[in-house]
């Protein structure tokens, strides 16, 4: 995961934050933004806050991921850090952690998840000389509902991710090491969360095709939230129960439902974002998690801290990159992955049969679609779409 660093600048796509119109006026009054700008303005090291979304910085995935990132980061280059948790989850209350950070004298501010979309275009005017660091707010998130782009603004970078990749790399592993009845459990239906069910999908069903299977079956249902609960884990009951072997929990702590199913029945679960392997079968069981559909948000805030700090932050300013496969020979150097050591490799799919994996999908001889409008066409597994549990 630490090689992700030096790749960033080795060939992503790249977008602006190009829009029109203007953006909600602050809630802070304008003394206060004033004398917060100001404040930021004057300081002349970096001071680093960060914000959590929905979840906290012991949600074991994308929240602690990018807390242990900065934290780490700040530690090592003697800076100020802190992070913020909003008192609930409305932009009103996102926005009041930045106006408090911001107050503060924190002048890079990060902010994991697509929820901050409209807390950023909200308050990110008002800071001017505060850097806003997001992770995961596409330029969907930042559009108006009748589809203009919003505003452009210098000091806010954003990247998001290829998840489409990294889910079709879990579900084309899952059938290769000889699971047939697989299951997705989403958290909410975001963007993100479609791309890696619809990627892992389309890995599957390209692994059936390679193998000559006809019987490889995939339940896919939406928790409607990111956080596990009993109403789930009675579904993930009858899935496992009924012979489903292996479940891509995808969503936050969604996963506690799947793995809490899966022990009963010594089934499997594929983690999400970060390497959930230690963290899942520490609770669950050793060897309970199969693999993990990896992004790099640690590599993507180093990354960014550091340019910062360089002074190249205009390297960076005004854009969403969209980060993905950098190198079709190392997987360790991309932007999404499965991980090399937790990763239970078989004489199905063993290490060899990943590193060529990415080979074509990085050269395109392998191309996965990130389309989210409609459940991918497959034509030798079958899909049970099961809707939202919640909601």
């Amino acid at each position: 995961m630490k090689k992700f660093v030096s790749a960033l600048l080795a060939g992503l796509m790249c977008v602006g934050l190009t829009a029109c119109g203007s953006s909600t006026a602050s809630t802070t009054t304008a003394s206060t933004a004033a004398a917060a700008s100001t404040a930021a303005a004057e300081t002349s090291d970096m001071k680093i806050a960060m914000i959590t979304d929905y979840g906290d910085i012991t949600d074991q995935s994308f929240n602690q991921t990018t807390y242990e990132a900065a934290k780490a980061y700040a530690e090592k280059n003697s800076l100020d850090f802190t992070y913020y948790k909003p008192a609930g989850d409305s932009t009103a209350e996102r926005v009041a952690m930045i106006d408090k950070a911001a107050a503060d004298g924190y002048n890079v501010i990060i902010m994991p998840g697509y929820a901050f979309a409209e807390a950023i275009v909200e308050a990110a005017p008002t800071y001017p000389d505060v850097k806003f660091v997001a992770l995961d707010v596409s330029m969907y998130d930042l559009t108006t509902a009748a589809g203009t782009k919003t505003y452009e603004q210098d000091n806010v970078y954003s990247a998001v991710y290829q998840e489409e990749l990294a889910g079709y790399m879990a579900g084309y592993a899952a059938v290769k090491m000889g699971y047939k009845k697989l299951g997705f459990l989403g958290g909410m239906a975001v963007p993100a969360v479609v791309r890696y069910g619809f990627g892992y999908v389309q890995g599957a069903d390209a692994a059936a095709s390679e193998l000559g299977l006809t019987d490889v079956e995939i339940n896919y249902v939406y928790g409607g939230q990111f956080f596990g609960d009993a109403d789930i884990t009675a579904v993930m009951d009858t899935w496992y129960q009924g012979g489903t072997e292996a479940v891509f929990a995808c969503g936050g702590g969604i996963y506690t439902s799947a793995a809490e199913a899966a022990k009963k029945v010594s089934g499997k679960v594929i983690g999400v974002d970060v390497d959930q392997a230690a963290t899942i079968d520490k609770a669950y069981g050793d060897g309970i998690t199969v693999t993990s559909a990896m992004k790099g948000l640690a590599a993507t805030v180093n990354t960014l801290l550091t340019a910062i700090n360089d002074g190249k932050w205009d390297q960076y300013k005004g854009q969403v990159q969209t980060l993905g496969l950098v190198s079709g020979d190392d997987p360790t150097l991309n932007y999404v992955q499965l991980p090399m050591d937790s990763t239970v490799w078989n004489d199905g799919f063993s290490q060899d049969d990943y590193k060529a994996l990415v080979a074509d999908m990085f050269s395109g001889k392998v191309k996965v679609s990130n389309d989210t409008t409609a459940m991918p066409d497959v034509t030798t597994v079958k899909v049970d779409d099961q809707g939202i549990i919640k909601g």
